[in-house]
């Protein structure tokens, strides 16, 4: 049966190769336009989806559609319609002392697999790059989402049919563990697979797949705020990368705090009390925050609260004598993915983002800007950790490949 599926995104694949870029705008126009007016459908196949997750799930929240999210959804749908498409975009171009032209352009991948959790926007936002990059995609969700997932993957194969363009450009697997271990050995018939969700996930893609595969990291996000770091800069952006969405990947997860500002941490920290933030507090922190933080939300830091992605309304704090150590904490820690520093010290916003070593370094910035649509890019497939072609945010650049097209009249080789 996957196979089956797989054969017909392959065919589909080169459907896509001569298909008018202003059809591919009407198709992403017309599937947020039918997000609109189908909102309430969606919700009620999400409805059953949340009904079998419990709320204290971390998941809970990502897997939840609300129409803000919905209408969210739509307007990333049209940007990306309107954002230029790299296929075909000259990369390099050369004339050979034979006179052969060779030219170097950016081309779809062909099949991509995406394999991931809790979350059916990525159904919304991975249909909508690869159609527009002109890639065909096998969605591989959760059972934990499969309601919205089939609802949402029926939607845009209405809107294609309606637009005389295959449906086969992208197919929901089923949801069960056996589609993932077929599509992770799919030599031939995907191109390039992509893990978004949990570690767990991750690492279990990275190990078993035989065909390419991208990383999308875990998320264990760093703030260290520095001895030269404005105080209310810090507290507003440790409460935003820390409250706005708990289970995003892109979330603080562990403040690191220069030795002589400490006492400044109560200030610092004051306004996560009223999002009940549990802080996990190394022994100098726990000290500087006692008595002045709600003592039901403080306790003491262990070994396992550094390195940690947590996903929750709790983050660690890990306290430094030095600029130079927390540099050397962060690099200990951290999962390449996010990392900011707070201070007003030029030198130091420079030297880390030089020494830092992650996909988005940030100076005076909340790390929840690492997404695809607010760099600008419409969208994402996920947050690239690896160091390959493909780092950060992964949008429509970054699911092409490239070939060389060499022109001539009649050159042979001696």
């Amino acid at each position: 049966m996957i196979d089956n599926i797989l054969d017909k995104l392959r065919d589909a694949s080169y459907s896509l190769a001569f298909l008018d870029e202003s059809k591919i705008k009407d198709v992403l126009n017309g599937v947020a336009d039918a997000i609109g007016k189908e909102t309430e459908s969606l919700l009620s196949a999400n409805a059953l989806d949340l009904a079998r997750m419990d709320k204290s799930n971390p998941m809970y929240d990502r897997l939840m559609l609300t129409p803000d999210r919905l209408k969210g959804i739509a307007d990333d749908m049209r940007n990306v319609a309107n954002l230029e498409s790299p296929v075909g975009k000259v990369i390099d171009e050369r004339v050979r002392p034979n006179g052969m032209k060779l030219t170097r352009v950016r081309v779809p991948f062909g099949v991509i697999g995406v394999i991931y959790e809790a979350r059916p926007n990525v159904s919304f936002d991975v249909f909508s790059l690869c159609f527009k990059s002109r890639n065909t995609c096998a969605l591989k969700g959760g059972s934990d989402a499969d309601d919205s997932n089939k609802a949402i993957v029926a939607l845009i194969h209405r809107v294609l049919e309606q637009n005389g363009v295959n449906p086969s450009v992208v197919e929901l697997l089923p949801a069960g563990h056996e589609a993932a271990a077929e599509l992770m050995k799919a030599v031939g018939k995907v191109d390039l697979l992509i893990p978004r969700g949990s570690a767990r996930l991750i690492k279990s893609v990275r190990e078993q797949a035989q065909v390419p595969v991208i990383e999308t990291g875990a998320g264990v996000c760093h703030t260290y705020f520095d001895k030269e770091g404005d105080l209310k800069k810090g507290a507003d952006i440790i409460f935003n990368a820390k409250t706005r969405r708990i289970s995003v990947c892109n979330a603080l997860d562990s403040l690191v705090l220069h030795a002589d500002r400490l006492k400044d941490l109560p200030e610092l920290c004051s306004r996560l009390a009223t999002k009940n933030v549990v802080i996990e507090a190394d022994e100098q922190s726990y000290a500087a925050l006692e008595g002045k933080y709600p003592a039901e939300l403080l306790e003491h830091a262990t070994a396992e609260s550094f390195g940690k992605e947590f996903l929750a309304y709790r983050m660690s704090i890990k306290t430094v004598p030095s600029f130079d150590e927390a540099l050397l904490h962060i690099r200990n820690y951290t999962s390449h993915h996010s990392e900011c520093i707070v201070t007003e010290n030029a030198d130091h916003g420079r030297m880390f983002q030089q020494y830092i070593d992650a996909a988005c370094v940030y100076v005076n910035v909340s790390t929840a800007f690492t997404d695809g649509g607010q760099f600008g890019l419409g969208a994402e497939i996920g947050i690239s950790t690896q160091k390959m072609h493909a780092r950060g945010p992964m949008a429509l650049e970054e699911i092409t490949t490239y070939k060389w097209l060499i022109n001539g009249d009649g050159q042979t080789r001696s």
